[in-house]
Formats: structure tokens, C-alpha cells, sequence
């Protein structure tokens, strides 16, 4: 695996346990995808995007391709197949060595979890509709194991000095709220907009924290990077517009 090409996650995962992210360099896309889209639905060059997805296959040594998903910011979680299907979902999980969970992002998080054992691993597409109505918690609860024994890593989002919102956004989030200790966890993620009357800016990895607090998982590591200002490494939907998808995998060997 070329080192500077992924970034791979700094928590204390069981050795059978395998996770990446791909940053945006050395692929064979260009223009506005330039270089490493890993996204078929973007309108990138299609062969470019199949010579990138066989470079990531190369150089993270994947043992089948990954259960890519059509993501539509839902709260619906799949399981995940080695039978090269696209599967309509914003999370995918497995129990089967081999098998591996994929999520693409460009400013929305993406959530990598597995076990203590090393028994079950799943990624979660965490953009803040599907944050807000569930995805998350459908997701911890679908792996079937004491949260207290889950590792979470939050991948590469957008960050809270970047990330305005509405009052829309605080709304569904105070909506969807799983009781008033995790409304009181939110409302400290949404900072008023010093220039824009109702305006917020967001902290989604405090949300997704809040969220995963809630449920029980304590173990969280990563969020302290952001896509919309680190341009060399990351695509970023809000930012550009027109551009590509990191990928976030993981998988049991």
C-alpha cells in the first residue's frame, strides 16, 4: 500500500481487522476529478474511475470487491455481499472475512466500526440527513453487540469552522433525538452564524459523537480532519461542486 495514499485509522481495532480511506492523489482521473475518484456516479470518465477502483483493489491488497452502495442519505443499513451487486443504502455491514463494507463521501462522514472480537465490521455514510434520522444508531444496533464493545473512527468530513447550516439541520436533529440527554449533546454542536441570522455552524463530528455517546459506544477516535479546507487531500462537494468521492473501507481477514 503506497503510505501517503490512504489514510488509515489510528484506533486499537483486533489485528484481523483492515480499514482505509483513499485521499484524492496519484489516480488517473482529471479536471475537477483529478486524481483518484473512486465515484461511478459523479460524471467522471467511467474507464478512469474502473482504473482507479482496480488501483485500490491493488494497493490495499482487497480480497473481493466492495459492496458498493447507491447512497440517498437514508437511515438504511444492508448487509454486504461479494456478488458485485449495488445495493440502495447508506450503510453496509459483514461477519464474513472477506467481505468488505465500502462508503463514499466528499464533505459527508464516514463512520468505520467493528468490535472488541473482531467479529463484525460495518460503514456508514453520515451525511447529516442520514445522521440526523437514524443512520447511526440503525447501524450500532444491526451489529448486534453490546456498544460498550464497539471502536468507532470518524473519517474525513467537513469541519465545524465549515459546515453552515439552516435551522432545518437543528430541527430534524432535535426531531429525531433519542432523549433529552442527546438533545442536550446536540444543541452544543450548532454555533450561531456571527454574519447570517439563523444560520448555524455545524460540528457533524460532534453530532455523530453525540449520537454514538448516546447509544453507548464510548470508544471514538478520529475527527480532526476537514475536507472543505484541506483541498490537497480531499474532495469536497460544498467547495467545489463538480468533484470526486473518497472511499472509506473496512473488512475482517
Amino acid at each position: 500500500m503506497t503510505a501517503d495514499h490512504y489514510l488509515v485509522p489510528d484506533w486499537p481495532a483486533p489485528a484481523n481487522v483492515r480499514a482505509a480511506t483513499s485521499l484524492r492523489r496519484e489516480g488517473h482521473s482529471s479536471g475537477a476529478y483529478a486524481a483518484f475518484n473512486l465515484g461511478a456516479h459523479v460524471g467522471d470518465d467511467g474507464d478512469a474511475v474502473e482504473a482507479n477502483r482496480r488501483q485500490l483493489a491493488q494497493e490495499l491488497q482487497l480480497p473481493a470487491e466492495p459492496q458498493w452502495l447507491e447512497q440517498i442519505h437514508s437511515d438504511r443499513i444492508v448487509e454486504a455481499h461479494r456478488d458485485g451487486l449495488v445495493r440502495t443504502a447508506d450503510a453496509a455491514f459483514s461477519r464474513e472475512a472477506g467481505t468488505i463494507c465500502a462508503v463514499l463521501t466528499a464533505d459527508c462522514l464516514p463512520l468505520l466500526l467493528c468490535d472488541r472480537a473482531g467479529t463484525v465490521v460495518a460503514a456508514v455514510h453520515a451525511g447529516w440527513r442520514g445522521l440526523a434520522t437514524g443512520v447511526i444508531r440503525n447501524s450500532v444496533r444491526a451489529l448486534g453487540c453490546d456498544p460498550a464493545e464497539l471502536l468507532a473512527w470518524l473519517g474525513p468530513a467537513i469541519g465545524p469552522e465549515a459546515f453552515e447550516t439552516g435551522v432545518d439541520v437543528l430541527e430534524l436533529c432535535f426531531e429525531h433525538a433519542m432523549d433529552s440527554a442527546h438533545t442536550e449533546r446536540m444543541a452544543q454542536c450548532f454555533r450561531p452564524h456571527a454574519a447570517k441570522p439563523l444560520h448555524f455552524l455545524a460540528d457533524i463530528y460532534g453530532l455523530a459523537r453525540a449520537e454514538l455517546e448516546s447509544l453507548g459506544v464510548s470508544a471514538i477516535y478520529g475527527g480532526n480532519r476537514c475536507t472543505f479546507t484541506e483541498s490537497g487531500d480531499f474532495y469536497s462537494y460544498r467547495r467545489d461542486g463538480v468533484t470526486g468521492r473518497m472511499a472509506s473501507l473496512i473488512w475482517l481477514t
